[in-house]
Parts: C-alpha cells; sequence; structure tokens
C-alpha cells in the first residue's frame, strides 16, 4: 500500500500537503529527519504514515499528555491500535500495556521523556520491534529552546539499541540557533532537514493600544461574527470575560484547566459545534485542537515569547480564508510587564525554599518520597507558606520540566466507594434490579475489597468494563447511596503531585539550577523581544513574526495594522487634538467617551491622546479618564 493509499483510507484525504510527501518518503528511505512545520501544518502524518507502511512498532516521545491521548483516542477511532503511558498508571497496568506492545501487534507507543529515565521501561522498550522513533516539540531538547526539559537529553542514548532506526524530529517553532541544537543533542546522522515557512499569507496580525480593551474586543466581534478564540492570563479572567460578553450579546463559554474534563469537553463542543461565538481561554487551550474556520484569535495581555504567540495565532486562518490575529494593549501594560514579569521568574533561592516547603507539606522524610503520589491544590500551599502563586506556580513548572516532580493540572475528581450491607444483600438487590446488573457485577469483580473499607473508584474504568456511559455509572452510585447500600464520597483536586525522586533538598536544587538561570535569561530575552513586537510601530508585523524566527527575507504582508496604516490617509490630528481638549476643559473623559463626543474612530484617538500625555498637556488618571494638567 502507497503512502496515498494510507492517507485515503485512514484519514480520507485525497492529497498531502507540501512538505507532507517529502518528509514521508525521507523516514521511508531510512534517514533522520528534521522537520520544522509550524502549527496547523499536519507534523503528526509525518511519522504516523511511514509507520504504518513499515512492519513493527512507532515509538513517539511527547511531553504533552493531552495531545498524547488525543493522538491515541483519534487513531483507535480509525481502528490503529496505540497505547500511551501517561502519568498515574500503575507498575502492573504499566507491565501489561508494554506485553501488549510487544504481543499485541500494536503500531504506536506514546510516551513521556521522563518514561526514559525508568531503567526497567528503557529495557522493555529496547526488546520491542520499533520502526521509527519521533520525538515531537523537539525544541524542548534545547536549553535555547522556549520548553526546555533535561529528559530530553536521554533521547540520544536510543540511539545506541537502535542503530538502524531512522530518528525524526518535529518542531512547530524554533529559531536556527535551536534548530541546530536540536540536530546536535539527539544525535541525529545527517538529517534530511525540512523547514516549512512561518508565512502565513492569509492572516493580518493586527496590533491595537487600547485603554478600554472590552469595548475594542466588542467591535471585532461586531465586525467578525464567525468563530473566535480570545485568550487571557487567568482562570478567573476567563469566566470574568465570558459573562461579560454574554452580558453585551454575544454567545461566550470559556475553557481552563481548572475545569473538570467534562466541563472543558462540553464547554469546546458548544464552540467547535458554532453552538457559540467566543472561547474565552486560557493558554490551556489549543493543544490538539483543529477548527478550520476561526476567523479571530485575540491576546488581551501580552504572550509571554513569540513562539507561543505564534502558535496560539495560528488557529486563526487554517482554512485558507483571511483572518485575524490580534494583539490589545495599553501603554500600562507595555510599562508594567517587564517588572511585573522578572518578579515572577523564581531565582535558586526561592527554589530551593519552595522544594523544602513541599516536600514538609506532604511530610516527606530526607532520602525518602519516590514515586509517592498526592493530591495537590497550589492555591492552598501558597496560602499556607506565603509564596506569591504566580511565581510558586513558575517554580512548580520548573521542578516538573526537570522531572523532579510531575504536575498534572488536570482537574479531576477522587472518588471514595465502600459497600456498608451485607454481600447477600448485595446480592438480592442486583436480582431486583437487572438493569444496574451488569454495572454492579463490574463494580464487585473489580474491587473485591470493597465491603472491607472504602475504596478509591474509577468510574471510567467500570463503564468501560460495564459497557455504560459514565453518566449511567454516576446516577447509579448516587441512588446506591440514597438507599443507604454504599457510602460515597467525592473530592475534587486541582492537581495531582508525583515526587519522581528522593528527597535530597539543596543536592536536588544544585543540580538543575544552571538551567534555571539560563532559562530565566532566555526568558528575559523572549519578553523583549514580544515588547518590541508590541511596541514597534516602524515595521511590517508579519516581518517581525518571520524574522524572529531566522527569515529574514521576507517582504511587507500588506494586511497588518502597520502595513493598512501606511494605506490610510492621516487623519486631522490637529484639529482632533484640539475639539479633544476642549471637551476635557468641561469634564474629565475616558477614551470611549472621547471617541463618542469627537466622533472619531479610535486609533486616531487614541493617536492624539498619547501625543497630548507625550506633550504634557493631559494626564491619564487611575480611573482610566483623562484630564487637563493645570
Amino acid at each position: 500500500m502507497s503512502s496515498l493509499a494510507i492517507l485515503k483510507k485512514y484519514w480520507k484525504h485525497d492529497a498531502f500537503r507540501d512538505p507532507q510527501e517529502e518528509i514521508i518518503n525521507s523516514v521511508l528511505s531510512g534517514k533522520d529527519t528534521f522537520a520544522l512545520m509550524p502549527t496547523g501544518g499536519g507534523k503528526s502524518i509525518c511519522f504516523q504514515i511511514p509507520a504504518m507502511l513499515n512492519d513493527g512498532i512507532c515509538l513517539v516521545i511527547s511531553p504533552l499528555v493531552a495531545l498524547m491521548k488525543d493522538q491515541v483516542a483519534n487513531l483507535q477511532k480509525k481502528d490503529i491500535k496505540a497505547i500511551a503511558l501517561t502519568g498515574g498508571i500503575a507498575t502492573d497496568d504499566m507491565i501489561d500495556l508494554l506485553d501488549n506492545c510487544q504481543f499485541g501487534n500494536y503500531k504506536f507507543l506514546y510516551l513521556s521523556p521522563e518514561r526514559l529515565q525508568s531503567d526497567w521501561i528503557l529495557d522493555r522498550i529496547k526488546s520491542l520491534p520499533i520502526n521509527l522513533i519521533a520525538i515531537d516539540e523537539a525544541h524542548c531538547v534545547s536549553q535555547w529552546g522556549h520548553d526546555f526539559r533535561p529528559a530530553y537529553l536521554k533521547i540520544a542514548k536510543l540511539k545506541a539499541h537502535f542503530p538502524k532506526v531512522p530518528f525524526m524530529a518535529l518542531t512547530a517553532s524554533a529559531t536556527p540557533r535551536v534548530e541546530q541544537d536540536i540536530i546536535l543533542q539527539l544525535g541525529l546522522e545527517q538529517p534530511a532537514i525540512f523547514r516549512k515557512s512561518f508565512v502565513r499569507e492569509n492572516i493580518a496580525y493586527m496590533v491595537f493600544e487600547a485603554e478600554d480593551k472590552l469595548r475594542r474586543v466588542e467591535q471585532i466581534l461586531q465586525k467578525n461574527p464567525e468563530p473566535s478564540i480570545i485568550y487571557v492570563r487567568t482562570r478567573k479572567s476567563c469566566l470574568d470575560l465570558s459573562t461579560q460578553l454574554q452580558a453585551l450579546g454575544f454567545t461566550a463559554t470559556y475553557y481552563h484547566g481548572g475545569l473538570s474534563s467534562k466541563e472543558k469537553e462540553k464547554n469546546m463542543q458548544l464552540w467547535m459545534t458554532q453552538n457559540v461565538q467566543v472561547i474565552v481561554a486560557t493558554n490551556a487551550f489549543g493543544m490538539g485542537i483543529d477548527k478550520a474556520n476561526v476567523k479571530t484569535v485575540m491576546h488581551l495581555q501580552l504572550p509571554e515569547n513569540l513562539e507561543n504567540y505564534y502558535q496560539e495565532a495560528g488557529r486563526a486562518g487554517r482554512n485558507g480564508e483571511k483572518a485575524f490575529a490580534v494583539l490589545l494593549h495599553s501603554e500600562s501594560d507595555l510599562f508594567q510587564a517587564e517588572n511585573q514579569f522578572l518578579y515572577q521568574l523564581p531565582d535558586r533561592k526561592f527554589l530551593n525554599e519552595l522544594y523544602v516547603k513541599l516536600c514538609n507539606y506532604f511530610q516527606i522524610a530526607y532520602g525518602e518520597g519516590i514515586n509517592e503520589s498526592f493530591a495537590f491544590s497550589l492555591n492552598a500551599f501558597c496560602v499556607k507558606y506565603g509564596f506569591p502563586t504566580l511565581k510558586a506556580f513558575n517554580a512548580m513548572q520548573f521542578l516538573d520540566r526537570q522531572g523532579i516532580v510531575s504536575l498534572s493540572q488536570e482537574f479531576s475528581e477522587k472518588i471514595t466507594l465502600q459497600f456498608i450491607i451485607e454481600s447477600k444483600e448485595v446480592i438480592r438487590y442486583t436480582s431486583l434490579n437487572p438493569h444496574d446488573e451488569e454495572m454492579m457485577l463490574a463494580i464487585l469483580r473489580t474491587y473485591p475489597g470493597i465491603y472491607e473499607l472504602p475504596t478509591a473508584f474509577n468510574v471510567s474504568l467500570i463503564a468501560k468494563k460495564s459497557n455504560h456511559t459514565e453518566a449511567q455509572i454516576q446516577q447509579l452510585l448516587l441512588k446506591l447511596r440514597e438507599k443507604g447500600i454504599v457510602t460515597y464520597d467525592v473530592k475534587n483536586n486541582d492537581a495531582t503531585l508525583i515526587f519522581n525522586e528522593i528527597r535530597e533538598d539543596e543536592k536536588t536544587i544544585n543540580r538543575v539550577a544552571k538551567y534555571l538561570e539560563n532559562q530565566n535569561q532566555l526568558k528575559i530575552a523572549q519578553l523583549r523581544s514580544v515588547l518590541h513586537y508590541a511596541d514597534d510601530k516602524k515595521t511590517c508585523k508579519s516581518r517581525l513574526i518571520l524574522s524572529y524566527f531566522g527569515e529574514t527575507d521576507s517582504k511587507d504582508c500588506g494586511i497588518c495594522s502597520y502595513c493598512l496604516s501606511k494605506k490610510k490617509k492621516p487623519a486631522d490630528t490637529e484639529s482632533l487634538a484640539k475639539k479633544i481638549t476642549a471637551l476635557l476643559k468641561i469634564q474629565d473623559l475616558d477614551s470611549r467617551e472621547i471617541e463618542k463626543l469627537s466622533q472619531s474612530d479610535s486609533e486616531a484617538v487614541i493617536f492624539v491622546l498619547q501625543n497630548l500625555m507625550e506633550n504634557e498637556t493631559i494626564l491619564l488618571k487611575p480611573n482610566n479618564q483623562y484630564t487637563l494638567k493645570k
């Protein structure tokens, strides 16, 4: 069967996108391959199709649990056998899964790079008939990448065990320096290199200064009523902005890492099926989301780096039609961003203090703690020890990326269940309620000790074993509790925390401190690139992004906010300045009121207001009203 036949049979596409077919042919010829394909370029097909054409199993290394689960689920829907070894799987279950890979004719094994640090897992992988090793998010191997994980450095060791197996490195965002580092660190041998340009000709990159961001969002959504994503920084902002948009008459929902998986799925489906126009989200939203007709992606705060911004903005216009990537900022955002951001970067001293307190919080003794797992609320932890939440989160994320701990940010429900009546009464209930029989038998067979003590209960497992939905299992549990047959307790966790190493305090932190210092320097440089992108008024926005990713021979795009400003007739700023000062002589006003009373568009008003402030004619008060300088 040919590559194209596989594409048609399983993916229902009639042709490859450039340069997918060339990449697939490179892998099929046995060459190590490096592929830089920006968001939405169809990276996964580039390793999935050659793996399908060869005997054996493809090993896929990825740091993104949500993406692994999503890809495995999509492959399984196509009747392609795939498994993911994600966090939280018990050792016995892991052995069973690896047995399945060895003897069950599986085609894909997904795992995180941290799994390769377990010698026994590595030994089991060495015995598998591997036909391709695909390293997704390959920029994580580089200290100069925006998401460095030292565990990726161990991947190169697989070269010694699989010298004839092609390695494939894939990333959606890498500067030229990072690209060279990926090839070096992974030990790719004379790789075929494929770079798809970062140009998105149909996306208009717009940067607007807006003191009243909600007003500008309202104008943009009215002008473009198609599906939109609005990215914000915090979970609270998600809910608040979604509510404000609904009050303005828009259909909107929201998505963040603190929602339960059911709420995430429900809200996402509302947006995917176009029952709502807008989804307001943190950057937890987006991985594996492929909605072709997104018209507008807006960011209401400055992103931390241009890599993330390009990926998030790139979710617009995947159908090839004109789309907009809008960054709204105010003058105060630019002034505050650097100071606020620098304050949130943890240094070695803070990291050490947090790690010690974290171990104390869970009563882990020195030299112990490996593989111990706990329900974890970051907010409760920060309140107890007086840590600033964002700085603590950044430190926790760093510890996670170093493999010292694993922090699952997936919201989960922890259920414990115990039967409190005799077993013969349970059997009597089952015989009198034949509709519940399959579910009851699945529970009793899976949890034989459920009469003796409260038992951790997995709803999705019982649903699968009994051929019922999770909702039906939940209904049964509630019914059993109402009838006094079981005690049923549900606790919500923000996250699950797993300690991957024994506690060694300063010894642990000293080992990774150099990476922290490098990372902090890199993050400062990345933020300055963002500030330059937002503040530069003399360069095409598309060219600024392309130049950041090493494409220096680009032309002006003609459709971004800078290019459009060149085409516009200059407003009569002098008469508008007189009009504004006359209005402010009567009373203090905010920008929206000035816009309305002067009957001028917002860009012209903001331009003139800035000039008046620079000339110290007016001042901006803390309540966002402008006043004449006395």
